[in-house]
Order: structure tokens, then C-alpha cells, then sequence
């Protein structure tokens, strides 16, 4: 068999999701989850909001998080994200949210105490950024979590929050008061990035400020972040061969919506879902072109949601028509 390089194609659109069959409910089976806690609503625009929760007591068995506005649900999270955007929301409004648990059974657990935010009026034809925080400092605290500060930005009508960014994966939200924030759900041992931008009530972002880069005590030797149960084999098909690949995603405090595939050890493409990632096993196929017995190496790692990339999954080799 013979070896050659290839440049990989991935075929856009094409992901086939295959449910989890109830994993994590043998030790919840009989009990729906409990109500979220440490719910929080900050206006991110004057026509959205952002919404944050902690895990559902019992939160292994489960499979969405639905948020509420008002007796309205307007969202639907997988169960692994404990965030959200609320949007196309009215400027100068007072809103009510609440968020309920759905565990992998389909029943819905009680709802959170509501917390209440209120939208700015929008200020009309602003298309001034507020100016980029300054004085940016963080520590790690503990193996998982980082405190971080930074000096308030200006704008001509007031900055209404500040995203935080890390590996340019926005992961956290305050309001426009705070200049100091707690992000947690960070992996001992890891390297971290992290930086701040202003947002006003008419969407406009400030420049990043300057990082805050940090290193969290412990050790992580990436095996409990790569995929697990990693196969690659191929089929034929309109006189072509695709590379079938199959994965289950790290159980990891979050969403993972990416992938970096290398194939034979130095080509190296993304996968990005455009919809809801799979909270079971993943599938995918790209092109490997026309020729038969032509070997190739294939691995690939997740983007973790903390924006740091994961441990590589086991490498398999496929032959084309083998």
C-alpha cells in the first residue's frame, strides 16, 4: 500500500447525530432533576439579555436546560451549557426568566426562582465603541476556576456589560457595573488566555483589552478531554472514497461545538457544528478522493469550552478500497 498526502475536504452540512441512550440515569432512574440555582439575567443590548444558571441537582440525567420569559419558553439548550443569549427582546422592558431541567426521560423538573432584568432604550444612530478596558489582572483560584479585574471602559452613553473571551470563545457575561468576575469550569494544569471587551446598548464592542494569561495548579495529561471510542474506516460512493469518521464527545462543563481533524500528521482542518453539537455519538464523513489502497493516519481533539483545545483522540489508520 502506499501513502500520500491529501488535503482534507470536509463536506459541509453533512453530520449524522445519533441519540445517547440514556446515559447517566441509572443512578437518578424514578427522579426528574431538581430546580437550577444561581440563575442570573443581565441586559447584553437593549434587545437582548443574557442568562446564566448552575447545574440542576441530579444533573447527570440531563438532556436540555429550557429557558423562560415570562410563561414563554424562548430557549433550548443541551444539558452540558448553562448559558444563553436571549434575543429580539423590546428596548425599556422589564423581563422575568426562569429555567427548567428536562432530564434524558423527557420530563421537566420544577422551575428556578425568577430573576428579572431590564432592557436600555436604544440610543438612536450610536456608532461609538466604548474605549478598551484597562488594567487587566487575574489569579488562578484553585485548579478550576480564575478571579479576574480590569479597570472600567468609557462611552458616551454607558457601557451596559463586558464579555469575557478566552482563545476567542466568548464564555462569560457581567454587567456593566462589574469590573470583576469569577469564570470557573477551567482544567487543572491549564493555560489560559483571557481577554475583556465593553459592549453599549446599541451592540457596539470595544477593542479587547490587554490579556490576562494564567496557568491553573494540577495536572491534565488530556486523556479525560479527547474523544473517546474514536473509529475511521471508508466506503465508495459515485466512483469516489470518503472517510468515515466516529467519536464520542469528552464529558466536559459545557458545549463543544468544534473540532480539529489531522489527518496523516500535518494536515490540519475544523469541524464546526452549526446547530445543536451531538451530546451522544458523532458522525462524519469528508472526501478522500478516487484512487484505491492509497493509506492514510486520521486523530482528531475538541475545543473545549473554556476555549482551550482538548487531548487528542487515539490515531487510526483507513485504506481506501481496502
Amino acid at each position: 500500500m502506499r501513502r500520500v498526502p491529501l488535503a482534507l475536504v470536509l463536506v459541509c452540512g453533512v453530520v449524522l447525530l445519533v441519540a445517547s441512550c440514556g446515559w447517566g440515569r441509572a443512578a437518578d432512574e424514578g427522579r426528574m432533576p431538581g430546580a437550577p440555582a444561581g440563575v442570573t439575567a443581565t441586559a447584553g443590548s437593549a434587545t437582548s439579555v443574557h442568562v446564566m444558571w448552575n447545574a440542576a441537582p441530579r444533573s447527570a440525567g440531563v438532556r436540555t436546560y429550557e429557558v423562560y420569559r415570562d410563561t414563554t419558553k424562548v430557549a433550548e439548550v443541551p444539558g452540558a451549557q448553562h448559558m444563553v443569549d436571549v434575543t429580539r427582546l423590546r428596548p425599556s422592558t422589564r423581563y422575568a426568566f426562569t429555567v427548567r431541567a428536562r432530564d434524558t426521560a423527557g420530563r421537566l423538573g420544577p422551575p428556578s426562582a425568577a430573576v428579572r432584568a431590564r432592557t436600555p432604550a436604544v440610543t438612536a444612530a450610536d456608532r461609538s465603541a466604548p474605549t478598551r478596558p484597562g488594567k487587566a489582572t487575574g489569579r488562578a483560584v484553585g485548579s478550576r476556576a480564575a478571579q479576574l479585574s480590569w479597570s472600567a471602559s468609557r462611552d458616551d452613553r454607558g457601557v451596559l456589560s463586558y464579555d469575557v473571551y478566552q482563545g476567542g470563545v466568548k464564555i462569560h457575561s457581567v454587567g456593566g457595573n462589574q469590573t470583576a468576575t469569577v469564570v470557573t469550569g477551567l482544567r487543572p494544569g491549564g493555560r489560559y488566555v483571557f481577554t475583556v471587551r465593553a459592549r453599549d446598548a446599541a451592540d457596539n464592542l470595544s477593542p479587547a483589552g490587554a490579556p490576562v494569561r494564567l496557568t491553573t495548579p494540577g495536572h491534565d495529561d488530556g486523556r479525560n478531554t479527547a474523544p473517546a471510542s474514536f473509529t475511521a474506516t471508508a466506503h465508495r460512493s459515485g466512483g469516489a472514497y470518503y472517510i468515515d469518521l466516529a467519536w464520542d464527545p469528552p464529558r466536559v462543563d459545557g458545549v463543544i461545538t468544534e473540532y480539529l481533524i489531522r489527518l496523516d500528521g500535518g494536515t490540519d482542518s475544523s469541524l464546526v457544528w452549526g446547530g445543536a453539537p451531538p451530546s451522544g455519538r458523532a458522525h462524519h464523513s469528508f472526501y478522500a478522493g478516487t484512487a484505491a489502497g492509497e493509506e492514510h493516519r486520521v486523530r482528531l481533539r475538541a475545543r473545549l469550552p473554556d476555549g482551550t483545545w482538548g487531548g487528542w483522540s487515539a490515531e487510526r489508520t483507513v485504506t481506501t478500497g481496502g
